[in-house]
């Protein structure tokens, strides 16, 4: 009884919602920092971050996939009381995603440059992006196993453990920047260069405090022999929750990196407004997007226990504090964001641009957080199909398509792609409430219950005559 007392405390959303809360919102001053500082190198620095940016996370799906699936069964799995069977997906997992990061940085290595022409970044910023793309990019391992080593302890309800760990990894990327940036305390002033290798060296570091966290992260201590496991069957199962995971986070990623193209049409003016709008917007839901992710770890919790009723309401719960939160964030963005936007550059063109956008993202992100969160409580239950398919279509032919028949062939430039992208966030949104609001899984999970406590019953009177 004890027991579940304490596990029940460990998965509440509030006590998994505030080290996730910690943890974006100093990245997030930290991030905002470091974008500060690339823009004493030159406008077209920040740009080429930005850019270079999208298309890692476009390239993360790929083990996201995994990650992300392994993340919720290891959830289900403990709420379920089968803890010996997360740890072996854990390790699977952490195996996995470390073969195809290591693939991933062996190609952005050799092709930096050509895959920067594929990608239609402006000429006069290819320089710049072929070497960051190659020392950021062959870091791309490291990405991957702090990927899915953080996703796994999360899942187990140790937000705390990679919030420690990213805040010291961020404090450390932004001192070395510091010191590559400006020449300080007698390091070499290599710009760019210098913030390139500032962020594999302290994801490095974050990668080996992670490994010695997840390595005690369950009741059974893993040892260097447990790498070896493999189980056929349970890897199944994260690829049955994964594959349509990673095919809706591949389908954001990269509609958001084939906008960031029709933006480098446009010009490296709207390239580098949109760098510093993505910087601004992160703290419009930061808090809202805690508590999607904290919910998401409690309804597969739930979940894998059986008690579907509070599974469904814990998501409307979230929204009533989320959804607020957010749409105040956005308002103050609107009044405050010109001048914080006066810190990053005073391009007259791009202050202009981003002031428009400021009004247009106070539309978006109540869109947004309603979106993020009933697609992370469907991606809970293993609704992943319905998620990915609404992906497909309304990212692809709302927010892609119309951003570029919109934005670039009809010349109506960045505000028209906002719209677009405005679009598409509200129309999943309610598709994701009606489907959400049918409990299709949950009474799958019902049902389940029921004939598993019915032949329990059954073996018990069997046994018993």
């Amino acid at each position: 009884m004890n027991n579940k007392l304490n596990e029940d405390r460990k998965f509440t959303l509030w006590v998994l919602a505030w080290p996730v809360f910690i943890e974006l919102f100093l990245q997030f001053l930290l991030g905002t920092v470091d974008t500060l500082m690339v823009s004493r190198i030159s406008d077209h620095a920040v740009a080429v971050v930005g850019f270079s940016n999208q298309m890692f996370n476009a390239l993360t799906t790929l083990f996201a996939t995994v990650a992300s699936g392994a993340g919720i069964v290891i959830a289900q799995k403990i709420g379920s009381r089968r803890e010996e069977e997360a740890r072996t997906v854990a390790i699977i997992a952490f195996k996995v995603t470390a073969v195809i990061g290591l693939v991933l940085s062996v190609i952005l290595i050799m092709l930096p440059r050509p895959i920067a022409e594929i990608l239609q970044l402006p000429e006069e910023l290819l320089p710049l992006a072929e070497v960051y793309i190659s020392i950021v990019g062959g870091g791309m391992i490291l990405t991957a196993i702090m990927s899915t080593l953080g996703t796994a302890i999360r899942n187990t309800g140790n937000t705390k453990g990679p919030m420690y760990t990213a805040v010291g990894m961020n404090i450390i990327h932004i001192v070395m920047n510091y010191c590559f940036i400006f020449g300080a305390f007698g390091f070499p002033q290599w710009g760019l260069t210098g913030v390139a290798i500032s962020t594999v060296i302290s994801r490095l570091i974050a990668c080996i405090v992670l490994m010695i966290i997840f390595l005690g992260t369950f009741e059974r201590r893993i040892g260097l022999k447990d790498f070896s496991l493999f189980d056929r069957k349970l890897f199944k199962e994260v690829l049955v929750i994964g594959w349509p995971l990673g095919i809706n986070s591949a389908s954001w990623v990269f509609s958001q990196l084939a906008i960031f193209s029709f933006l480098a049409i446009l010009g490296s003016t709207e390239l580098a407004a949109r760098t510093y709008m993505n910087t601004l917007e992160s703290f419009c839901f930061l808090l809202g997007f805690s508590l999607a992710l904290a919910s998401q770890i409690q309804i597969a919790h739930l979940y894998g226990a059986g008690r579907t009723k509070e599974a469904y309401s814990s998501v409307y719960r979230m929204l009533r504090v989320g959804l607020p939160l957010v749409i105040v964030n956005a308002f103050i963005l609107v009044l405050f964001g010109r001048h914080v936007l006066g810190l990053f550059t005073q391009d007259h063109e791009i202050l202009s641009l981003c002031a428009s956008l400021l009004w247009l993202n106070l539309l978006l992100q109540p869109g947004k957080m309603v979106n993020m969160a009933i697609g992370n409580a469907l991606n809970a239950v293993g609704d992943t199909r319905f998620t990915m398919n609404i992906s497909l279509i309304f990212m692809w032919v709302v927010a892609t398509g119309c951003s570029y028949l919109l934005g670039v062939s009809l010349g109506w430039g960045i505000v028209a792609i906002y719209v677009c992208m405005i679009s598409d966030e509200y129309i999943r949104a309610v598709l994701s409430y009606f489907r959400w609001k049918d409990r299709k899984y949950l009474r799958l999970r019902d049902e389940d219950m029921s004939r598993n406590n019915s032949s329990q019953l059954t073996t018990e009177v069997a046994h018993s005559c």
